[in-house]
C-alpha cells in the first residue's frame, strides 16, 4: 500500500486575497473555485501538491471544535491506493474516523476524514485537483 501527502487545507478570512498571495509569491496555479454547504474554497497547485484555501460560513460547516473563525492549517490529506486498507491501519494505530465529505460524483470530490491519536484531522482520498497521483494510477 502506498500513500502520498498531496493536500493541505488552510482556513482563511478572505479567499481571493489569500489566493492572490500564493499565486504572486509562490507561482501557484488556481485550479478550481467552489461554493458548497461545507464551505467555500479555492484550490491551487504547484503541480505536485494541492493547496486548498477554505472559508467556512458557519461553525458547523467548519467541521470541528475550532469553528468558522479559526484561520490557519485546517487539515492535510493523503492520496492512497487502498482506502479500506489505510482505514484499518489508522484504526489499529489509535486513529479514529471523523466524517466523510462527498461534494460531487468524481473521485476528486470525495474525502474520508480521520483524526490521529492527538486529534489532528487528515483526509484520505484517491485524488485532488492539481495533486500528483500515485505512480500506479
Amino acid at each position: 500500500m502506498e500513500a502520498k501527502l498531496r493536500h493541505i487545507a488552510v482556513s482563511v478570512p478572505d479567499l481571493e486575497k489569500a489566493a492572490a498571495f500564493y499565486e504572486k509569491v509562490f507561482g501557484l496555479k488556481r485550479t478550481k473555485k467552489v461554493e458548497t454547504a461545507h464551505g467555500n474554497g479555492i484550490a491551487l497547485t504547484d503541480g505536485v501538491v494541492n493547496l486548498t484555501l477554505l472559508n467556512f460560513p458557519t461553525d458547523e460547516s467548519a467541521g470541528d471544535e475550532r469553528g468558522k473563525d479559526f484561520f490557519g492549517i485546517h487539515h492535510m490529506g493523503f492520496i492512497v491506493d487502498d482506502l479500506a486498507g489505510f482505514e484499518q491501519r489508522i484504526l489499529k494505530a489509535g486513529g479514529r474516523f471523523h466524517k466523510e465529505v462527498k461534494t460531487g460524483e468524481s473521485k476528486v470530490d470525495f474525502e474520508r476524514k480521520f483524526r490521529d491519536p492527538n486529534g489532528v484531522v487528515f483526509d484520505l482520498s484517491h485524488a485532488w485537483i492539481g495533486a500528483e497521483k500515485i505512480a500506479a494510477e
